[in-house]
């Protein structure tokens, strides 16, 4: 059988080949997953878990985030781990820079070590001692704060003189400040000082009261999560691609095994009429099959490695501001992709070879015929394929009822093996529709491309499935992006927010804003200055007509019935005494009135009212704030700066919100990025599946297509005849594809979408899927060039004697 083995390898090199990039190619999309997710982590922790990438252990509160560390045990919590610790956190304190007087300014820590220090150095150097400081570049441009500059830090005996000698970039938005200054010289302000976390090396010992210990992974994902009402976006996509890669793997492997035994039964009956014993048969094919599994599986764990790394480089290249971090190789991810490949190769080579070694061999060369539907195997075929696809649609339900993630990968893998045994049934069905519309030609390919149902069912699986991941996640992107643009539209609805309550806001300071650079547009806001209980300061109170221009969530914050003032919390933080609800006395010189408090997040120290309330409270109301919509890509922190250059002079303020939807949007996005870098390879492997599938089948049907060229098609009609059979066969599966794709979609909304984002909507990308349906028709067109051009120069002769 060794002298079998190598000629087999010999005479049939090139169904090898096919079967070998089958497996290399299932493998490349197992290791890329973990490439990417990897690299997803790696990126998260580079920017939201950065102050804590260099820990073991990250401590914070065990109610996040309903409550802070206690301050005076997490000092000391940190003081007992000396240099294996480093706080992060913040006061805020008042500051002088540039002769005048800084309000609501942050000063937190920056490590003296290398390795605890997360902050990145834009320009100048670090502190190393007492009476030296470092400023964020965004705080830096809006302040006007430049290196060499002395800054006083506090207020009376507490008050500190500091030269600020760095500027420096903050990638962790929960840990950012205005300033940092050196641990010790932070402890000048304990009793100010909130502690959100402690990083740990080695041992934790004790935790403070109310603490809790994590990972930093798992430490960072909880932040990130909690924007996304606690669902863990990063654990759902690698649990849906694993299982995505997983089952694509699967399928392809076995496709290409199942058409390149099929179109070897003959050979095994004949060596089994020649004297060669079941055993041997079978041990024979699994050698076979253990050869390629292990060479191909070789290459596919290196192709993946390259193109997770590669795909990282290019995702960083297209998006700058989203960075994915070059994590080590995972090595359970490359094992168990060569163990896909391997075990895969294995048993889908051997399952075809179970019915020629049970069968008498001159039974088996016989001419090979497909599954009958009406047959015992074919019942038993559609009878299995109806319990995957009910059990599977049931799963699905529950899965959308108690949103479990691990429910709804069971119910989809299921629905598809569902439909891929079905395939048989509805493929041909649905490409004799659609053949109906062409001409003879066309007939004539439809008929030879549904005359055996089984090859047609499997030629489409791939392209099925590849169209279908890629709508589903067209969709679901689609719908979630759009969701969470809107979720944080309505959280912070203004990008920039100018509030004047010194004076008016002139026609040549409207103006001059206008003309700023990275400013769409900019709408004044009438209304009066006001003394509301409750707050520490006068603020102006405006009503927002045509806030719809610029406002993220179409002004809808700013509707505010008569008898009733909307309060931005986030504006006057941990100060703000007032609740939802509670009745204060608002007073405009002589005039007042009892308003009702309502409380909103993101456009700064103004309260807004309806036209008939400031009526009540000013007959003469003058421009006292501006609203000001950014362009798209423009920049916060140095749109902020400019406007904050423009608005000092004026007595104003600036309040940049853009800042916090970057920082926000800059963590999503990089799981989008994973997400496409995945589906791109996805979809390539599936195009490669539906090439090699369509490839094979034409090598399976030579004598066919010699018997069409004795009976006087041309060379260029055989071509054709094949073209059209692909495109149809593409377009089939394209609509097939897109029509589950979407009820996928759907499914992921209800289940996982509207978990994580509340009143999110569904979302359906037309054009992108419109270009998935031509992009789709085209490779199949392009799939079936080479296999057409090979079976066109075979003659008839040479064709009809082929075994």
């Amino acid at each position: 059988m060794r002298t079998v083995f190598l000629a087999s390898l010999r005479t049939h090199i090139r169904r090898y080949v096919a079967a070998a990039i089958a497996v290399a190619v299932a493998v490349a999309l197992v290791v890329v997953v973990g490439v990417l997710t990897s690299g997803a982590q790696r990126g998260l922790m580079d920017g939201l878990g950065a102050p804590y990438r260099n820990a073991d252990h990250v401590v914070s509160a065990a109610v996040w985030p309903a409550s802070e560390l206690n301050a005076k045990a997490a000092i000391a919590f940190t003081e007992q781990h000396g240099e294996n610790a480093a706080a992060t956190g913040r006061a805020t304190l008042p500051v002088r820079a540039n002769g005048r007087q800084l309000t609501g300014t942050t000063v937190g820590p920056i490590a003296t070590s290398e390795s605890w220090r997360w902050q990145k150095l834009s320009s100048g150097r670090f502190p190393e001692r007492a009476g030296e400081a470092v400023v964020d570049v965004y705080s830096a441009q809006s302040d006007n704060i430049d290196v060499g500059d002395r800054v006083r830090i506090g207020d009376g005996s507490a008050a500190a003189d500091v030269r600020v000698v760095g500027i420096v970039e903050s990638p962790s938005p929960p840990a950012q400040a205005s300033m940092y200054v050196t641990w010790p010289q932070l402890l000048r302000w304990r009793d100010r000082l909130h502690v959100s976390a402690v990083a740990v090396r080695g041992d934790v010992g004790r935790l403070p009261e109310g603490a809790k210990a994590q990972t930093p992974e798992g430490f960072a994902a909880e932040r990130l999560t909690y924007v996304q009402n606690r669902v863990d976006s990063l654990s759902v996509m690698l649990l849906l691609f694993a299982g995505i890669a997983l089952f694509v793997s699967v399928l392809v492997i076995a496709n290409t095994f199942s058409i390149l035994f099929a179109q070897r039964l003959r050979d095994f009956a004949l060596l089994r009429c020649i004297g060669a014993t079941r055993r041997q048969v079978v041990r024979s094919v699994r050698r076979e099959a253990a050869v390629v599994g292990v060479l191909a599986s070789l290459t596919g764990t290196l192709l993946g490695v390259g193109l997770g790394y590669g795909l990282i480089a290019l995702i960083n290249a297209l998006a700058p501001t989203t960075p994915m971090g070059a994590a080590a190789p995972p090595t359970l991810w490359l094992l168990g992709g060569f163990a896909v490949g391997l075990v895969v190769t294995l048993v889908a080579s051997w399952l075809p070879t179970r019915r020629v070694v049970r069968v008498s061999p001159l039974a088996a060369l016989r001419p090979d015929a497909a599954v009958d539907l009406h047959s015992a195997t074919g019942r038993v075929r559609l009878a299995l394929a109806a319990i995957l696809l009910a059990g599977g649609l049931a799963l699905l339900g529950v899965a959308m009822v108690r949103d479990s993630t691990a429910l709804m990968l069971a119910g989809g893998g299921s629905v598809f093996a569902g439909v891929l045994l079905f395939g048989p049934v509805v493929i041909p069905r649905l490409v004799s529709l659609a053949g109906a519309l062409l001409g003879p030609a066309g007939r004539l390919a439809t008929k030879n491309a549904v005359r055996n149902p089984r090859r047609t069912a499997t030629t489409t699986a791939s392209l099925l499935i590849g169209v279908t991941l890629t709508t589903a996640v067209l969709t679901g992107m689609a719908t979630y992006q759009s969701s969470l643009d809107n979720q944080i539209g309505r959280d912070h609805p203004i990008d920039v927010a100018l509030a004047s309550p010194k004076g008016p806001v002139t026609p040549d300071l409207l103006d001059r804003v206008r003309r700023t650079a990275g400013v769409e547009q900019a709408v004044p806001l009438d209304g009066a200055v006001a003394r509301v209980a409750g707050l520490d300061r006068a603020i102006p109170v405006v009503t927002a007509k045509g806030v719809e221009r610029v406002a993220r969530d179409g002004g809808a914050f700013a509707r505010v019935e008569p008898g009733k003032i909307r309060i931005d919390s986030g504006a006057f933080g941990k100060n703000l005494a007032l609740r939802p609800g509670d009745r204060v006395t608002v007073r405009v010189g002589e005039r007042r009135t009892q308003l009702q408090v309502s409380i909103g997040t993101g456009w700064g120290p103004v309260g807004v009212v309806a036209p008939e309330t400031l009526a009540t409270l000013t007959d003469a109301p003058e421009p006292r704030a501006v609203w000001i919509r950014a362009s798209p890509g423009t920049d916060a922190a140095r749109l902020g700066g400019a406007l904050d250059e423009l608005a000092d002079p004026a007595g104003a303020t600036i309040e940049n919100g853009l800042r916090t939807w970057e920082s926000l949007n800059q963590q999503l996005s990089t799981y989008s990025w994973a997400a496409l870098g995945l589906l791109g390879i996805a979809v390539v492997i599936a195009l490669i599946g539906i090439a090699n599938t369509l490839g094979l089948s034409v090598l399976e049907r030579a004598r066919e297509h010699a018997m069409l060229r004795a009976l006087g098609l041309t060379r260029g009609q055989l071509r054709r005849l094949l073209a059209t059979e692909a495109v149809l066969l593409s377009v089939v599966a394209t609509a097939l594809g897109t029509v589950i794709g979407l009820g996928f979609a759907w499914v992921g909304y209800e289940t996982l979408v509207t978990r994580a984002l509340s009143e999110a909507t569904m979302r359906i990308p037309w054009t992108s899927l419109g270009l998935v349906v031509l992009a789709a028709a085209l490779a199949g067109l392009l799939a079936a060039v080479l296999p057409a051009r090979r079976a066109a120069r075979v003659t008839p002769a040479a064709g009809l004697s082929l075994d």
